[in-house]
């Protein structure tokens, strides 16, 4: 291989398979399988019409993208061989219009928001969003999660300063404190809440002077793919707390609609079922989360 400057690479694949995505669109995705009406806000491209559908069909309020007229859907694209490793590019195409946004407009047609979640996008929309939040008092929700990696600590406390609430995984935990150089109690200073999600052991939520509460993940999965699966979490999470839930029954909510991304492959195939979904809160949860959660989940099938 001492050609590596002149290499050319062709494969043949196999399968093709094309999944709907979006850390946004995922979040919204949930909530609006809950029963909440989410408004979704970023930049598309002009083949955004058939997702858009989709996504109206499943109550996400879609009025206020931005449409690009230049650049396609940002669009991930992966090769996998038969170990599951990868050869992958990312295309941010439209993405990069979304500091174009200015909230305030939104806010006046929908009304003022329970929370403004404002995730992994480009750079100067995140703190384009970040900053208006704080300048007009909207509640913000900080989530950077792919941008840590990239992010130095100036853009990261940015992002976090001030947030209702602080979502990571513990490995985002790690990069949010070592590009800071915050500690533990330092962010848990600058924000609401901070929620760290633990993989199979769960999920961890901590607030400054109150006692930290930790919450088993769902037992007895049968994993099929990750991708998403944080996404989903985000979404039961918020939408316990919109219907007054304390953190507890949040984060199982999330846990429990997470469950039903990792059982599947893509991040937008799964059906709420209402009996199923109470009966498994029930046995992970008690009867008491299932009874709390039960009264809210007037839109799920049979």
């Amino acid at each position: 291989m001492d050609q590596l400057d002149k290499l050319s690479v062709s494969f043949l694949v196999d399968d093709l398979e094309v999944r709907r995505g979006g850390v946004a669109a995922n979040i919204c995705f949930g909530l609006g399988n809950l029963g909440l009406t989410p408004v979704l806000v970023g930049a598309v491209g002009e083949d955004f019409a058939e997702y858009r559908a989709w996504l109206e069909r499943h109550r996400v309020d879609c009025d206020s993208v931005h449409v690009s007229q230049t650049r396609h859907t940002a669009r991930f694209v992966c090769t996998n061989d038969s170990s599951m490793a990868q050869i992958a590019s990312f295309y941010p195409g439209a993405m990069s219009e979304s500091r174009e946004i200015e909230l305030k407009p939104i806010v006046d047609r929908v009304g003022e928001p329970d929370y403004v979640l404002i995730g992994p996008d480009d750079p100067d929309g995140m703190l384009r969003h970040t900053d208006e939040c704080r300048q007009r008092g909207y509640r913000f929700v900080a989530d950077p999660s792919q941008q840590l990696a990239f992010g130095d600590g100036v853009l990261i406390r940015q992002l976090i300063e001030g947030a209702h609430i602080l979502f990571s995984n513990e490995y985002e935990a790690s990069l949010i404190m070592q590009k800071t150089g915050w500690s533990e109690a330092e962010v848990l200073s600058r924000v609401g809440t901070w929620i760290v999600t633990l993989g199979a052991r769960g999920v961890r939520v901590q607030a400054e002077g109150v006692e930290t509460i930790t919450v088993s993940a769902v037992p007895d999965v049968v994993p099929l793919e990750p991708t998403g699966v944080g996404d989903a979490f985000r979404a039961g999470f918020l939408a316990a707390l919109t219907w007054g839930l304390g953190h507890e029954r949040a984060a199982q909510l999330g846990c429990l609609l997470a469950v039903h991304v990792v059982e599947r492959v893509g991040t937008q195939e799964y059906v709420l079922s209402g009996e199923a979904f109470l009966a498994r809160c029930e046995k992970t949860y008690g009867v008491e989360a299932a009874a709390d959660i039960a009264p809210h989940l007037r839109t799920l099938h049979p």
